[in-house]
């Protein structure tokens, strides 16, 4: 199909090469440079898509990314069909196929419009009073059925073949928006040097500059200025320029979000790009020119296709070279339509009527319409457009009532005034304020270290905005460190200004009113729908928000919010300010999950680290398991063996004569400095002043509210050097949780913190025969249970390598620690194998473990403790400094909740039968006969079959469990109750006689 509607020698676009595309299976024609939007309407195509609710026909309202309606489906491939695409986004490449959304069985033939007429029953705040009955057909009918109708597009139901990059960059100064401002801005500060970036989220640089024709910048014209400024900064090393790219975050410290979109408007991405990258930035100074957003005029049936507003059309002609119409309709509430509508009429396109809401404006503009013979209308308004898949007329009238005139068009272009872009001041936590003059929120009071220029801080005028735009740009610099720049600030020639224009429903939707004049596009919010929500009892902007879903569409309310806000202000007779505003929530636009991702997904989707000692047990054919994001050795069958016959014979080796384990994966942490021990004071309940160098201890550490948060044994090798240890998923928490306090609540202590987990490979070498094992191999240390008793730690040589020796237990076996440095983890291993095999040892994984520290009664914090565990809880008070006077948790172990009777503690539970192994995570209650829901004293927190015990045994949380001892509780499952004792926690070994041999 030939494009019918671009015109000759308008936009920039005249020697581009043709595109083809297709929309809903008929192929159209676009050129290079189009967006889909551009290139749908120089096909004269208006209707693209249908509405949320009502499912009323859509056109394109806009140019950019604020665009509520025209959402539509890209199709690349089976996996590659991305829902909820803005048209007025989408740049065109050959070959693109696009599909319009939430439509059946055609667009131009919905059967979902008839909700359209069933309205009423649909008014606003309707899913808060249906569905409430029968109660039953809730879950069979009403929530299956919104499900189904809920969304617009279709998600992927294929994985996603593409890749997500990300990328980290610092600069002193960050420019986010690059029209005129923006470039004036990034101009003063790269002339001094700092680093600047300069982003926008149009393919080009140039922003309003795209549409304007009358400005003139040192010369020449608008546009052209703007692409031979964007020349000069791309020349400067100190510049990077970012097209395709929207900051759709601004968070802490000056830390901006953005999302670059590198491929989607290639016909044939290589697959080395990928096809969004995210950015983050950390920026000295932060300077906002994101503009400002035309709002449209709310009268009767002002959504349908071929409405548009006066920027957006004006958008199409001056830089795609696309006329909306050829007889086209004007309403306004001010002067920027006026020059939408001159530059149309001079692209020869008949220009029915001007309607102004105003009564006697003048200007240069109206003028200037005057003379091409347009005919203008003051003081009146639009009250209704006519047709229904494309706009045909559009009704006027007195704005204070009268007779009514009909006049046919194909196309409106509306426009109530500009509204500040404040979205990312506002998300960097600044307080808007109200300007009562022009009634608008411009940026009042800043939380960070930015500034807004431009049209979004309320500056009006070419001139102006430039002017200002430039002082911005070189104070930011100077501030982050720059010198003084010798660049010439950019002239104005000529420029535009507009005038204020209106906020709230025009004449014809006001009070009184039951037309749908829509507020917002997509989720067919009217103004009566704002005033019903006001009419009952929705007085806050945020109430009737979520009543009406008003600003909570895609769009995020950009072109409905401000609307929305006076129609509810005048309702309830209350200044706008008084009302309040939305709160402005990141994204800005939506952002995908593979951004957000990025490479993060299928086995990158969690780092993956491996001990020194990895490849050894793969070897060995070891199967593995996930811990956090370590891969531990969980057994290593012989043979045939299962699981469960590997880990029993683990088990009975370690205890007969010895076993290897690779503990390198627990979490290690050095605390070093003169203040060393009264940190540890303060971090744990433990007494650390005394404990000698060559000693270790046994520590817990809690949360303020004195719950358990981590344990690990803690060696002292220097009067001020401790090597600590933690849970394997709770090494990073705990660092973070010791840095947290040195940093905020003990910054007086001469301290330092080093994480020194991926620095040691740590072999456990357990069982009767570990001595005999380690013995030949090291060098320096006295291995005699005098010289080395339990819980001592040495530093020597072992296999000629340095090693922290740590006489240590977690099986209660006579056990030995050896760490040595990573690089030499494996080689030490192997010999401590070789020597292990003259002992009959083996290799034993984490499930032995795990089974001989439950034999003897050995806690695992995250298993046997939930969060809400107190050392008293678990038996471990005797780790708690009875005379310390301060420690994290010490008030919080005195609530009157955590000293009560009753709370559940930690016992060993032995079933009847001795061969039935309890569930983990079953619950455990005292009477099986009462009625359900029962009342649950307790659950199984760790439970195993042990071989060495001949016997299931297990742990549990048990409300007063100490004071069970001997009782019969039951564990209710689904194929019967299962009758256990409760006992005390150590099953082998009770006087802990084998630690020493």
């Amino acid at each position: 199909m030939t494009p019918s509607f671009r015109i000759s020698g308008a936009g920039r676009l005249k020697q581009a090469k043709t595109a083809r595309f297709s929309f809903d299976g008929q192929a159209y024609t676009g050129v290079d440079g189009d967006t889909l939007a551009s290139a749908l309407l120089a096909n004269g195509v208006h209707l693209v898509g249908r509405s949320f609710k009502y499912h009323r026909p859509r056109g394109f309202l806009s140019a950019g990314a604020e665009e509520p309606s025209a959402l539509v489906q890209i199709v690349r491939d089976d996996a590659r069909k991305t829902p909820n695409v803005r048209a007025t986004v989408q740049e065109l490449y050959d070959g693109l196929t696009a599909n319009s959304q939430n439509r059946w069985p055609s667009l131009a033939f919905d059967v979902g419009a008839v909700n359209d007429i069933a309205s009423p029953l649909f008014s606003a705040g309707f899913y808060y009073k249906t569905f409430m009955w029968p109660k039953a057909a809730w879950k069979s009918l009403y929530e299956p059925k919104i499900r189904a109708a809920a969304g617009l597009g279709v998600s992927p139901d294929k994985p996603d073949p593409d890749h997500y990059g990300a990328r980290y960059a610092h600069c002193e100064v960050l420019v986010l928006g690059g029209g005129a401002a923006g470039i004036a801005a990034a101009l003063a500060a790269a002339e001094t040097g700092v680093r600047v970036i300069l982003a926008d989220e149009q393919a080009e640089f140039g922003g309003s500059l795209r549409f304007e024709a009358g400005a003139r910048i040192d010369g020449e014209d608008g546009f052209a200025w703007a692409q031979g400024a964007i020349a000069k900064l791309k020349a400067m090393d100190n510049v990077r320029l970012l097209t395709r790219t929207t900051a759709f975050g601004y968070y802490a410290q000056n830390f901006v979000g953005l999302v670059e979109r590198v491929s989607d408007h290639l016909q044939n991405p290589g697959s080395d790009l990928p096809r969004e990258r995210l950015w983050q930035v950390r920026a000295k100074r932060v300077v906002l020119a994101t503009g400002a957003i035309q709002r449209h005029m709310g009268f009767a049936d002002n959504d349908r296709p071929g409405v548009i507003l006066a920027s957006a059309a004006r958008t199409y002609l001056n830089h795609y070279g696309v006329a909306v119409g050829r007889n086209v309709g004007v309403y306004t509430a001010n002067d920027s339509a006026y020059a939408a509508a001159i530059d149309l009429k001079k692209a020869g396109v008949n220009i029915a009527a001007i309607v102004d809401l105003r009564d006697n404006p003048t200007g240069a503009a109206i003028d200037e319409a005057r003379g091409l013979g347009i005919e203008i209308n003051f003081g009146r308004a639009v009250v209704r457009a006519g047709g229904k898949l494309r706009v045909s007329s559009m009704t006027v009238q007195p704005k204070n009532g009268g007779g009514e005139r009909t006049i046919p068009v194909d196309a409106i272009l509306m426009s109530a005034g500009w509204t500040p872009s404040v979205h990312l001041f506002s998300q960097s936590r600044g307080k808007v304020a109200f300007n009562e003059e022009t009634r608008r929120f411009v940026p009042g009071t800043y939380a960070q270290d930015c500034i807004s220029v431009g049209a979004c801080n309320g500056t009006d005028g070419l001139d102006a905005t430039v002017d200002e735009a430039y002082a911005a740009g070189a104070k930011a610099a100077k501030e982050a460190g720059g010198k003084a720049g010798k660049g010439a600030k950019p002239k104005v020639d000529a420029g535009e200004s507009w005038s204020r224009g209106m906020l709230g429903a025009a004449p014809g939707a006001g009070q009184g009113t039951t037309v749908k004049a829509f507020v917002d596009f997509q989720n067919d919010v009217t103004a009566k729908d704002i005033r019903q929500a006001v009419h009952e009892g929705m007085h806050s902007i945020e109430h009737v928000k979520r009543f009406t879903t008003n600003g909570m569409a895609t769009d995020q309310g950009k072109t409905s919010n401000m609307h929305g806000l006076a129609i509810a202000a005048e309702t309830l007779g209350k200044p706008i300010p008084q009302v309040g505003l939305t709160t402005f929530r990141a994204p800005y636009t939506p952002v995908t999950f593979g951004s957000i991702v990025g490479h993060a997904r299928g086995a990158l989707f969690d780092p993956t680290r491996k001990t020194a000692i990895h490849p050894w047990a793969a070897a060995q054919g070891a199967v593995f398991e996930d811990v956090g994001q370590w891969k531990r050795a969980w057994y290593f069958p012989r043979g045939a063996e299962d699981m469960h016959a590997a880990v029993d014979r683990e088990c009975v080796t370690v205890r007969k004569t010895a076993g290897l384990f690779d503990a390198s994966t627990l979490g290690k942490i050095e605390v070093v400095g003169p203040d060393a021990a009264k940190f540890m004071e303060l971090l744990y309940t433990n007494p650390w002043e005394k404990l000698e160098p060559g000693r270790c201890r046994y520590g817990i550490m809690l949360r303020e509210d004195g719950f358990i948060y981590d344990d690990g044994v803690v060696g002292r090798l220097a009067p001020d050097r401790f090597h600590v240890t933690t849970t394997t998923g709770g090494a990073p928490r705990v660092m973070h949780h010791m840095e947290d306090y040195l940093q905020t609540e003990f910054p007086h202590l001469n301290v330092w913190l080093t994480s020194i987990t991926e620095q040691w490979a740590v072999i456990a070498v357990q069982g009767p025969k570990s001595r005999d094992i380690i013995a030949p191999l090291v060098e320096g240390i006295d291995m005699s249970d005098e010289a080395l008793p339990h819980m001592s730690v040495r530093e020597g040589r072992i296999c000629g390598v340095p090693t922290r020796l740590f006489r240590m237990s977690f099986t209660g076996e006579r056990g030995f620690e050896v760490n040595v440095p990573a690089d030499y983890g494996q080689s030490v291993w192997e010999a401590l194998w070789a020597e292990g095999q003259k002992h009959g040892a083996c290799a034993y994984g984490t499930e032995s473990m795990h089974v001989l520290r439950a034999e003897k009664g050995y806690i695992i914090v995250g298993q046997d403790t939930d969060g809400t565990v107190t050392p008293n809880d678990a038996a471990l008070d005797w780790a708690v400094g009875k005379k310390k006077a301060d420690f994290v948790g010490i008030r919080g172990l005195t609530r009157p909740d955590l000293v009560a009777k009753g709370r559940k503690q930690l016992v060993g539970l032995k079933t009847k039968d001795p061969k039935v192994v309890l569930e983990e995570g079953a619950q455990i209650v005292e009477d099986p006969g009462q009625a359900i829901p029962m009342k649950m004293i307790g659950h199984v927190t760790s439970s195993y079959w042990s071989e060495n015990c001949g016997r299931s045994i297990a742990l549990a949380l048990v409300a007063g469990g100490r004071d069970r001892m001997g009782k019969t509780l039951y564990v209710p499952m689904p194929n019967g109750t299962i009758e256990v004792e409760v006992t005390g926690m150590v099953f082998f070994d009770e006087k802990g006689e084998r630690l020493n041999g």
